[in-house]
């Protein structure tokens, strides 16, 4: 970048002013190669072959030059000099066409914002202007951007002739959304992806820039700047300009870091530590004092994301210390933090932050928010590891339950590299396999540590004595007795939803699995336990079961209702009696058994006949 030069002339007028992103503008594929060096190889080849292709598809995100990728492509394709009159890559001496092609006003290179041209109307302009050969350059070069506002109508107009344009044609696209563009584009074009800038070649990029103004720059506030920009030169460029207006002629630190809102980088480092010792005291002091000195918490909590996660790279790529964008702090205290920070606490923290900066961008009170996500993450910096939980579980199961709570597992370490076995926590429930809707209580869980490694008869573990579960007040052997229960205690609503809902699976002292519908309430079994639990005086589980079991008390009623219909539909009597008075249907069929069940003394014929069977004397509605 020692050679780069502002594209144009500027006035000392404050109305000639250029913003340092237009005025050093790339004006030459040595330029692109900051970042581009995989495009600018691809095209060096081709054009040194001849193999030129019709189209051209440029894609990445805002700011990483594409426009101006494509103006210095029409311009190599145009390329002539007194010496030099083909298509060439080897831009240093300005041609015939440069200048006005790269200020985009060259009357053969067409540059279209397909954003405001989104029509078929637009392409069929294109199309009948393509026959036309160039006035005065080589190629007629249509330069669209943001390719992917076309509409479909538009698209399918250009594929034609995008796929065999005149010989003198070349399309040039460009695209922050390359897949909105139908493939059937893609595939008529070469397609380059431009890459995000890295922030160590921005930085690069800001030194030169600045060197060539005479402006003097912090590093730690180039750095600043680079990350801040996301891989986009011209956004880098634009916050720069914004930096030198702000220091009055000069980048510090200080004064960039006031502009973006951005905390101290060493005070990050330095909340990292409280956090990782597991200081909540400190941790919070640090934050308020840098919310004081006007940093966003929101910010705050993205650089300590940001340096957690270059702990965790300087672990596994020592060498990426030698970042350019990193500051000297960064650089020293991430490696030591590297080497004594557990990699399982590392990626707690990052997890944990990934779900609080959301939260905090959320909330009403931010600063509140951020304290508390920097609560939780000083709390788990000492949780111990799953393996170091299994560890002392299966120690306290060998010492008989003794061991004090909080004692170091035998071999120490992190992740128990010296342990001579494998541990495996197993919680086993009784109870079925099933989801349980949420809200619902769960069954108590028993918690059993299993070895790898083959146990000696005398470490087999003894079989669980299960206590004699007691005999309820009240005797629970069927969906009648719950229902029956239910109508004694006067809670209606519980009996008609157990009714309606409640199919029986199994049905034990003390214990009720149960299949439920769809759409049966959430809370239904809660309530039954607890209820259940509060009439029979003994501890129910009612458990939420995957098999079907038997329909429910009101299916059950239907059922038989539609028995008793098929047979009443089928007695000779009542035959004869719907085909003499036509017109006449079977509303309702009542059995005399049913209906004086209640009576001391049913009549015989009642009493001899079995539920579901007409009979003489059943009352029949038509």
């Amino acid at each position: 970048m020692s050679d780069l030069e502002p594209t144009a002339k500027t006035s000392d007028t404050p109305g000639g002013y250029r913003v340092l992103a237009r005025k050093y503008r790339p004006k030459d594929f040595s330029d692109l190669m900051v970042g581009q060096e995989p495009m600018v190889r691809t095209l060096t080849n081709a054009f040194e072959t001849g193999r030129i292709a019709q189209a051209y598809m440029l894609t990445g995100v805002r700011g990483v030059g594409k426009t101006t990728t494509a103006r210095i492509l029409a311009r190599a394709l145009n390329y002539k000099t007194d010496e030099i009159d083909r298509p060439t890559i080897d831009l240093k001496i300005p041609g015939e066409h440069c200048q006005a092609i790269m200020e985009g006003r060259h009357v053969d290179v067409i540059e279209m914002d397909a954003a405001s041209h989104t029509g078929i109307d637009d392409i069929r302009e294109i199309i009948e202007q393509v026959r036309y050969r160039p006035v005065s350059a080589r190629y007629k070069v249509y330069i669209i951007d943001e390719v992917h506002m076309l509409s479909t109508a538009a698209f399918n107009g250009l594929l034609k002739t995008l796929e065999e344009p005149p010989e003198h044609v070349k399309f040039i696209f460009a695209t922050t959304e390359i897949r909105k563009v139908p493939i059937t584009v893609l595939s008529r074009c070469q397609r380059f992806d431009l890459r995000r800038i890295s922030a160590g070649d921005l930085v690069g990029l800001f030194t030169a820039i600045l060197s060539k103004e005479g402006i003097e720059a912090e590093d730690e506030a180039l750095s600043m700047v680079a990350r801040a920009a996301e891989g986009s030169a011209r956004d880098g460029l634009s916050l720069l300009d914004q930096a030198i207006a702000h220091g009055a002629g000069r980048v510090e630190a200080n004064a960039v870091r006031s502009m973006l809102g951005l905390a101290d980088r060493a005070r990050v480092v330095d909340l990292f530590g409280h956090i990782v010792l597991g200081d909540v005291a400190a941790a919070l002091s640090e934050f308020n004092s840098q919310y004081e000195a006007g940093a966003n918490p929101t910010v705050v909590l993205n650089d300590l994301a940001d340096f957690t996660h270059l702990v965790t790279r300087l672990k596994y790529v020592p060498n990426g210390a030698s970042d350019p964008s990193l500051s000297e702090v960064e650089r020293v205290r991430g490696s030591e933090y590297a080497e004594s920070v557990a990699v399982t606490t590392l990626s707690r923290m990052w997890q944990m932050l990934l779900k609080g900066i959301p939260e905090v961008e959320n909330a009403s009170r931010q600063a509140g928010a951020a304290e508390m996500v920097l609560i939780r993450l000083a709390h788990a910096a000492h949780l111990p590891s799953p393996e170091d939980a299994a560890r002392r579980l299966l120690e306290m199961a060998q010492d008989g339950g003794s061991a004090p709570q909080g004692s170091s597992p035998r071999g120490g370490g992190n992740g128990g590299a010296s342990a001579s076995y494998n541990t495996q926590a197993v919680a086993r429930a009784s109870s079925d396999p099933a989801p349980r809707a949420m809200g619902q209580p769960q069954p108590t869980s028993h918690l059993q540590v299993v070895p790898s490694v083959a146990r000696s008869p005398e470490m087999a573990p003894k079989p669980e004595v299960q206590a004699d579960v007691p005999e309820p007040k009240v005797p629970v052997r069927s969906i009648n007795d719950i229902v029956e229960l239910c109508a004694k205690n006067r809670d209606l609503k519980l009996r008609t939803l157990t009714r309606a809902y409640v199919r029986l699976v199994k049905l034990e002292n003390g214990r009720l699995e149960i299949n439920l519908p769809p759409d049966a309430p959430k809370t239904l079994v809660g309530d039954l336990q607890t209820r259940l639990e509060e009439w029979t005086g003994i501890r129910w589980m009612v458990i939420l079961s995957r098999e079907e079991g038997s329909k429910t008390l009101v299916e059950q009623e239907a059922s038989e209702r539609q028995a008793n219909f098929t047979d009443a539909a089928a007695d000779p009597d009542i035959v004869a009696i719907l085909s003499r008075f036509p017109g006449a249907k079977i509303t309702d069929v009542r059995i005399r058994a049913a209906v004086e069940e209640d009576e001391t003394l049913p009549p015989p014929a009642a009493a001899e006949s079995s539920e579901g069977d007409i009979l003489p004397g059943d009352d029949i509605e038509f």
